[in-house]
């Protein structure tokens, strides 16, 4: 469960979340995992938040696939100033043209407005996801067009602060598996199944840990 406050940006106050489960889930993981104790040690007092809110998350990580962060920067300010209040609505309600203008490729235009669809239609429905398991939220996630696998394990772990998400095909989680406990050397896909295991039911606070360990900046959604 998330706790949640509160950080002013100018005039307007955003929430963010913070996991509940947070000081349990690392006190656990150091006890069990050297590996991990020392990086919780390491990065006391950070955790794991979600700042936005489901529908701009996912068209944000549309919009960012397959060019930088700055790019991707540059494209959302250029959506925000074409969109005003971006909504499901206001994206569905906006030309083709419109959206190409900001940046968009034809194909993401696709994506996004089948993202939209799926949320003005009640295909997502928000509202269910607190009785859907992680696999099933998954399924849901990918029937929208652009939305594989990675992104929606990232924006369960990320937004939906879930607890208990392994990507396995994260580079940075092999990455950092392979620094910590295999001598550098890049484990096989069982290898990984075989840690989180061990890591049950944080395997989302192990990897959160684990990718600080490449970048202490934390991701936030």
């Amino acid at each position: 469960m998330p706790g949640r406050r509160r950080q002013a940006a100018g005039c307007l106050a955003t929430v963010v979340l913070t996991p509940l489960y947070w000081q349990q889930a690392s006190s656990e993981l150091a006890l069990a995992d050297p590996v991990l104790g020392s990086l919780v040690e390491r990065f006391a007092g950070m955790a794991l938040v979600s700042r936005a809110d489901p529908f701009l998350t996912l068209l944000r990580s549309i919009v960012g696939q397959q060019i930088s962060v700055k790019a991707a920067d540059t494209v959302w300010a250029r959506l925000q100033m074409a969109v005003l209040d971006i909504t499901p609505a206001s994206i569905l309600a906006c030309p083709v043209d419109g959206l190409r203008g900001c940046g968009l490729s034809a194909r993401k235009v696709e994506y996004a407005l089948d993202l939209a669809g799926h949320f003005a239609s009640g295909q997502i429905d928000v509202e269910r996801w607190s009785r859907l398991a992680d696999d099933e939220l998954v399924a849901e996630l990918t029937r929208v067009r652009g939305i594989g696998v990675w992104t929606a394990e990232m924006f369960l772990i990320f937004n939906q602060l879930r607890p208990d998400v392994l990507p396995l095909d994260d580079l940075g989680l092999q990455r950092a598996v392979a620094i910590h406990y295999h001598a550098g050397e890049r484990p096989a896909r069982r290898v990984l199944v075989e840690h989180g295991e061990r890591w049950r039911p944080w395997r989302s606070v192990a990897t959160w840990y684990l990718w600080r360990s490449l970048d202490p900046l934390p991701v936030e959604y």
